[in-house]
């Protein structure tokens, strides 16, 4: 079976697709933003990534959301839940979890359905 990665670099790839499913690395926005802002980064580079896969936030199959401090939950979730509000919501995880920098505050992981 082909694997294609997308934004494939020394360490990672941003995307890798496997038969008909998309496999996104973990999206993270600008250092020192709001959680407000970094979400948003986050779930429009979710959204690029998906459609270079021929995918969509329609097709999400689970998302799984770290932040840097459970404080930040109902933040997140305000931009989530406009984000989210016209695709069917996939499963979905959020934890706390030391990020790779004290400047991010959430980071996503997605994995979802090719449309074709």
């Amino acid at each position: 079976m082909i694997i294609t990665r997308i934004d494939q670099g020394p360490r990672m790839s941003e995307a890798v697709i496997h038969g008909n499913t998309v496999y996104l690395s973990g999206q993270i926005g600008a250092p020192g933003e709001s959680v407000t802002n970094q979400t948003k980064a986050v779930l429009a580079e979710i959204e690029a990534l998906l459609n270079r896969a021929d995918s969509d936030k329609n097709h999400m199959l689970t998302a799984q959301i770290r932040l840097a401090d459970m404080n930040d939950f109902a933040e997140m979730n305000t931009v989530w839940d406009a984000w989210i509000a016209d695709a069917p919501a996939p499963t979905r995880a959020t934890g706390e979890a030391k990020l790779a920098s004290s400047d991010y505050k959430v980071e996503i992981i997605v994995t979802a359905a090719k449309i074709s």
